[in-house]
């Protein structure tokens, strides 16, 4: 896996179609347990992070990680603008190379799950997005300790992630405002962590196609 600052920018933007495609699924999943407008602050923010990518010549990955950060902070509504803008912020500190490889890609992962942790106050079992990110994360490790190949560590981490999100349709909200339903929200998948999903699944499928 070698991944430089153009494919960084065609994964993103990948991320931003595929948000769009589901903005209504996301958003509906929220009217069940919140706002009902995930999908539509997600897509908001996507669409602008794609028109800045496709205005501004950035010179490096971790420019492009802080830039979309900075524009989701600004443009996506709700608890997911600041917790993915910080997640994006913070990846953009873990990765100072023209390239990165999978041990790159982990570290960046690590930082923007431990900013998501330290904005939200949350932690794996609440139902949101660290369902989601976290398991998909040590799925990744554990592949590379155990001398899997990239596309086998990646694969582990996309079915991982998965998983976290079936995971969210079992436990009970105690974060936004999804904790006020109590155990009403039981039998409904986190749109928070789904939309982790989409975007974890969309960089499996870019890097083991390329």
């Amino acid at each position: 896996m070698k991944i430089g600052l153009n494919e960084v920018k065609e994964i993103i933007k990948n991320i931003g179609k595929v948000i769009e495609e589901n903005k209504e699924f996301l958003t509906e999943l929220d009217a069940n347990i919140g706002d009902a407008d995930h999908g539509i602050n997600m897509s908001k923010g996507f669409k602008a992070v794609t028109k800045k990518l496709n205005e501004t010549n950035t010179e490096s990955i971790s420019e492009i990680l802080k830039m979309t950060g900075m524009i989701l902070v600004s443009n996506v509504g709700g608890a997911s603008g600041p917790l993915y803008g910080t997640a994006f912020m913070r990846a953009s500190m873990a990765i100072d190379k023209e390239y990165m490889d999978i041990y790159d890609f982990i570290n960046i992962l690590k930082a923007a799950l431990e900013g998501i942790k330290f904005r939200g106050k949350s932690k794996v079992g609440e139902k949101t997005m660290i369902d989601t990110i976290e398991p998909a994360l040590n799925a990744l490790i554990k592949s590379k300790d155990d001398d899997l190949s990239d596309k086998e560590a990646l694969e582990n981490m996309k079915d991982e992630a998965l998983k976290g999100v079936e995971y969210t349709k079992t436990i009970i909200a105690t974060k936004g405002r999804a904790a006020y339903l109590g155990e009403r929200s039981i039998g409904h998948q986190d749109p928070g962590a789904t939309s982790s999903y989409l975007m974890i699944n969309e960089i499996y499928k870019y890097i083991v196609n390329a």
